[in-house]
């Protein structure tokens, strides 16, 4: 046995990492101000970081309970599901990328529609998830949402979409683009019959989705701080050869030039909707 091995100095020795007995998932970092957050108060709280007021992105589920009454939901169209027509591989499989997304989520898309009240009046919402492969807009996403507005077009009650998206998914190439004109045609329907359409753009809007149905509200709604855009910075400035103002496309710079209607705080959606649908109803 050699001397260094006899012999326990703290500078040299390694020991093993004492267990924490906080449970998984108790904390949360905010990824604007850094602030450690405990995840109940944040849940509480809506997702919104206490200290920066930043709003952390939710998933689809969590949204639901945002502006919803309780227990009003009732989905529909869950059992659709992407395909792989173009037999897509990049770095893995287009299925292991579906499979992968189902096992994080538990559902076999990332947007959800339904029929939901707010403060009792009816509507139809739906619902995109980023945890679902970033949001990404497939055949099944372009399908839940204009199925959503021809729901709400048959009751003849306002249509709700709320984006979030990283814009249209190339797993599933020219199929994906061509859900930006079916639901800017299923859009249209609702305009023709006078029926009220609220968009509701979060973090991110992007792609696809913002080149169509998400900008093309009745009334665009966007939340504190989201990005909303087509192409993302780096893209634009590496085409126009230009630096781009400070904030550029997020909502704030958008509602400023027009376009988009309102800025919204998470905890006061619900009441701004209800007052704006019996505006618009």
């Amino acid at each position: 046995m050699s001397w260094f091995d006899s012999v326990e100095n703290p500078k040299f020795k390694n020991p093993k990492k004492k267990a924490s007995s906080a449970p998984t998932g108790v904390w949360q970092k905010c990824n604007n101000c850094g602030e450690v957050l405990q995840t109940a108060k944040l849940v509480e709280n809506l997702n919104v970081c206490h200290k920066c007021d930043h709003h952390l992105r939710i998933d689809a589920r969590s949204r639901i309970d945002t502006f919803l009454d309780k227990n009003s939901f009732q989905e529909f169209g869950h059992e659709l599901e992407s395909l792989n027509p173009l037999e897509f591989e990049d770095k893995m499989s287009y299925n292991e990328r579906l499979n992968k997304a189902y096992k994080k989520t538990g559902r076999k898309d990332g947007t959800i529609c339904g029929f939901g009240k707010i403060d009792s009046a009816p509507v139809v919402v739906a619902i995109m998830d980023f945890n679902f492969m970033g949001g990404s807009m497939g055949v099944v996403t372009g399908e839940k949402i204009a199925l959503a507005m021809d729901e709400a077009l048959e009751h003849k009650i306002p249509c709700i979409v709320v984006s979030a998206s990283g814009g249209a998914r190339m797993q599933e190439g020219i199929l994906s683009l061509m859900q930006m004109a079916k639901t800017s045609a299923a859009r249209k329907k609702l305009k023709e019959n006078n029926i009220p359409y609220i968009s509701i753009l979060t973090d991110p809007t992007t792609g696809g989705c913002a080149a169509s149905f998400s900008m093309l509200g009745d009334l665009n709604i966007a939340e504190p701080g989201a990005l909303i855009g087509f192409a993302g910075p780096r893209v634009i400035e590496q085409s126009i050869r230009q630096t781009l103002p400070e904030g550029f496309q997020r909502a704030e710079f958008l509602k400023e030039h027009g376009f988009i209607d309102r800025i919204v705080h998470r905890k006061h959606l619900k009441k701004e909707l209800s007052f704006f649908l019996n505006i618009l109803s």
